[in-house]
């Protein structure tokens, strides 16, 4: 076994490798000394030649095996070159162009794991031949693997109604394929619907997104499931069955006209969700004027016939008797090929930043708030009011709220910046105040950003380089009466400055949805360590989730501004029609396996799989055994560990491939 195949062994059946080393370039060849792992593969037994080329990815490259296979008659092929996360499938579709089985193939990495962690040059060359020779006796016993295909049903769910679920929801409906939109909030709009204007271009962020909007509410292939939620998920990519929770709004959709005149008599009010607590709203309402659907819900926690058992007023006056307060909540069953995930994200509450003074003084804001100050559908109609009703004279705009922070959010949350800006450029229009912007540095990365940035600048913008460290009323000057003061430091004078201003706005992160963990178990798949959800690959699958069939989009995968949420769910929607198109899965084929003569039906497989593949049952066996959904594993190997009788095993990780290359490692 290792490096050196026996005699024995090659009696039983002529294997014929072909090794191809790759100079990435520069990546490997810098450090390796690509040749001479090339020329020491040509010595190992059962590899009939042995190649080192510039570029192994390329087409040429790729020709070069293909070419081999048919005219050396080949049976195994080993590449050693970068991540196979990377390539693996590329070498794979090669050798099966060349009609030899994918999984007759074999991949070592010689960059990631080699070239990129040596300055050694010799030390690196050994090492990538010892990756070389565990390669080449791992694929000695490699099978050939049986490629299954699946049916795929065309309808999709896409869950969450912002910006991002409605453009992959529309993408997929305008192809004329059916497409469930479930939203948790009783309209559609997200958080997009809050804003007053949007950056760089100071687009009216209504009047972009309420056309999209009423084409989801009028679309024939969409079916709006407002006021909603995803209660279970079960079955696999082509083929989930999803369950959801339809909540009782207490009132009649079909018979409600959007008349308004329920909401007009209702005598009990409760803080605004969309004025973001600046405003009150009743107990029966409808979020804003442009809501879809157009009909209102009924808060149980503010509705005095829910809490005391009384009132009743917006039946008495409701004329089409459209009120219900009998209403249950409904369950549906949907069955869906694929799932697009657009849950969004959570603004981040400053609160907890204590020296900011937000909840402590009253005209610290956060820029969510700003916005619905200055939208013209707020609730001062558009007009930046102090509480007092005075217009501000001077403002502060306090960058990185949360964001770039250890105590709170490492990362950068992307918008703020830019929002930061906006807020700037509104104040200085609508009430010519001061202006200060307390920055750490400016963000400025997308089309249109800098220039921007440039014209706020030129607007008399005064910008103040620098960490704030409090917000505090207390006056120790004439000048600071009456004021709220921001102390902050100015890394560019050097020294700690005061600032008395009216108002301050804080530009605050955005932060992963405080029920990801949950949605996260519900749908199978990670989260970062930030709290986002964990796409396949950042770079190469920016929208795919480890568990095939549900994909990713927008805030929900991490913070980002509109055009770039827009166009990730543009890709998870493209993603999804060239499966609708394709009409079928193609499944891995390396997956557990049971052998059922050793299954005792402990269930042990079962508890543990995070896939739900395996499942324990009376099949034909007078005893019940356990047998793998090969559609929900993704041969991670878990159940195989666990079994306590060693009867299941994964296809392409057979333990004599696994030995195979420890002991050709273990090779001096």
């Amino acid at each position: 076994m290792g490096g050196n195949i026996t005699a024995e062994a090659l009696d039983r059946d002529e294997r014929r490798i072909g090794v191809y080393i790759c100079h990435c370039g520069l990546n490997i060849a810098d450090t390796v000394d690509v040749e001479a792992v090339a020329n020491y593969a040509g010595t190992l037994n059962s590899v009939a030649v042995a190649r080192d080329y510039r570029f192994m990815c390329s087409d040429p490259g790729q020709d070069l095996i293909k070419n081999d296979i048919k005219e050396l008659n080949l049976n195994r092929v080993v590449v050693a070159s970068c991540s196979p996360r990377m390539h693996e499938p590329t070498f794979r579709k090669a050798c099966e162009a060349a009609s030899l089985n994918p999984y007759l193939f074999e991949m070592a990495n010689i960059r990631e794991d080699c070239s990129w962690v040596h300055d050694d040059r010799e030390v690196a060359t050994q090492k990538a031949k010892a990756l070389v020779r565990a390669a080449v006796a791992r694929v000695y016993y490699n099978d050939p693997l049986e490629i299954k295909e699946i049916p795929f049903n065309p309808d999709t769910l896409v869950v969450g109604g912002g910006i991002a679920g409605i453009q992959a929801a529309l993408e997929i409906a305008d192809s004329e394929h059916k497409v469930y939109l479930v939203e948790r909030d009783p309209s559609i709009g997200g958080h997009m619907i809050q804003l007053d204007k949007t950056f760089p271009t100071l687009d009216c962020s209504q009047c972009i997104l309420t056309p999209k909007m009423a084409a989801v509410g009028a679309h024939p292939y969409i079916e709006l499931l407002s006021y909603s939620e995803v209660e279970e998920v079960s079955g696999f990519v082509g083929a989930f069955k999803v369950k959801v929770r339809k909540k009782a709004r207490y009132v009649d959709e079909d018979k409600c006209t959007g008349c308004g005149l329920c909401q007009e008599k209702c005598p009990w009010t409760a803080d605004s969700e969309y004025d973001v607590g600046l405003s009150k709203r009743k107990a029966i309402y409808t979020p804003f004027a442009q809501a879809i659907p157009n009909v209102p819900v009924i808060d149980r926690d503010s509705c005095a016939y829910f809490l005391k058992g009384k009132c009743r007023a917006c039946e008495k006056f409701c004329e089409t008797g459209a009120i219900d307060f009998e209403q249950v909540d409904q369950f549906i069953e949907l069955e869906v090929g694929a799932i697009i995930l657009a849950t969004g994200y959570d603004a981040f509450d400053p609160s907890t930043i204590s020296q900011y003074g937000y909840g402590i003084y009253d005209n610290v804001i956060t820029g969510l708030q700003f916005e619905r100050l200055s939208a013209a559908t707020g609730p001062t109609g558009g007009e930046i009011r102090l509480k007092d009703g005075r217009k501000p004279e001077s403002v502060a705009i306090i960058h990185c709220v949360g964001s770039r922070d250890q105590n709170y959010h490492e990362y950068c949350s992307r918008v703020c910046c830019m929002y930061g800006l906006k807020v700037a450029h509104i104040v200085k229009d609508k009430t010519n105040a001061d202006v200060y912007e307390m920055y750490i540095d400016m963000r400025c990365f997308g089309e249109g950003y800098e220039e921007f940035y440039k014209r706020v600048s030129e607007e008399g913008v005064n910008f103040i380089r620098g960490k704030v460290a409090k917000v505090t009323d207390k006056a120790v000057s004439e000048e600071e009466e009456g004021k709220l003061v921001v102390i902050c430091e100015d890394t560019l004078l050097g020294s700690i400055i005061r600032v008395p201003v009216d108002m301050v706005v804080l530009c605050i992160a955005l932060e992963a949805r405080s029920d990801a963990e949950e949605v996260a178990r519900k749908f199978i798949i990670s989260r970062r360590a930030d709290g986002f959800f964990l796409e396949r690959h950042v770079k190469l699958d920016p929208v795919a989730t480890p568990s095939d069939g549900v994909l990713i989009a927008g805030c929900c995968q991490g913070p980002k501004d509109i055009p770039d949420t827009v166009v990730q769910a543009s890709a998870a929607a493209a993603r999804v029609l060239a499966m609708i198109s394709k009409g079928r899965v193609t499944l891995e084929a390396s997956v557990s396996h049971v052998n059922e003569d050793l299954c005792i039906g402990c269930g042990r497989c079962e508890e543990l799989c995070e896939f739900h593949a395996p499942k324990v049952g009376i099949y034909e066996k007078p005893m019940p055994v356990s047998r793998v959904n090969e559609a929900l594993c993704k041969g991670c190997g878990a159940c195989a560990v666990a079994c306590p009788t060693g009867a299941i095993s994964i296809k392409h990780f057979k333990p004599e491939q696994i030995l195979a290359m420890v002991d050709a490692l273990a090779e001096t």
